[in-house]
């Protein structure tokens, strides 16, 4: 697997790996109508214009055999609480379902940590999805810490609850 900084070409299978990690990992978690009604094709601008934004946010993409299977975006924090200066964020790590379980997602995760660190963030934070132990444990394993913050997330289609993790990168 190779890790590398995504380009604006990526954008589509960047969302494709967005729409089919969330179909793959959501169920049960948020309305299947809602994951069954996403489609790449609606999230390829998107990601064309986060990819053509600089400095941030930095999107890392992982590939196999020449194909994207995984990709991560990190920037300074957006969290009104912390200070952008020295709390980084990761935005999304995001595995194709075929990729699970196979240690690509730690792979990923620290290549995207040590953008931030590089960067000279001390601290890193992420949100994930309450109900989403998989993921939560994920990050646990990785050195984060729940830090007792929560956020109620309104996607118009239904409301989730977030919880933040955070872990030093010194």
């Amino acid at each position: 697997m190779e890790i590398r900084r995504a380009r604006p070409a990526d954008a589509p299978a960047i969302a494709e790996v967005h729409v089919r990690s969330w179909q793959g990992a959501y169920p049960g978690l948020i309305p299947q109508d809602y994951l069954d009604a996403l489609r790449p094709e609606d999230r390829v601008g998107w990601w064309r214009d986060a990819l053509a934004t600089t400095p941030w946010p930095v999107v890392l993409v992982a590939e196999e055999d020449g194909a994207v299977i995984g990709f991560a975006s990190v920037s300074p924090t957006r969290d009104a609480d912390d200070d952008s200066s020295t709390v980084g964020e990761l935005q999304t790590i995001y595995l194709h379902p075929d990729a699970f379980g196979r240690g690509k997602g730690a792979s990923l995760l620290h290549a995207a940590l040590e953008v931030l660190r590089t960067a000279g963030f001390t601290e890193a934070t992420l949100w994930a999805l309450e109900t989403n132990t998989r993921a939560r444990r994920f990050y646990e394993r990785h050195g984060f810490v729940n830090d007792g913050v929560t956020k109620r997330h309104d996607w118009i289609a239904f409301v989730a609850t977030d919880v933040r993790y955070r872990i030093t990168l010194a």
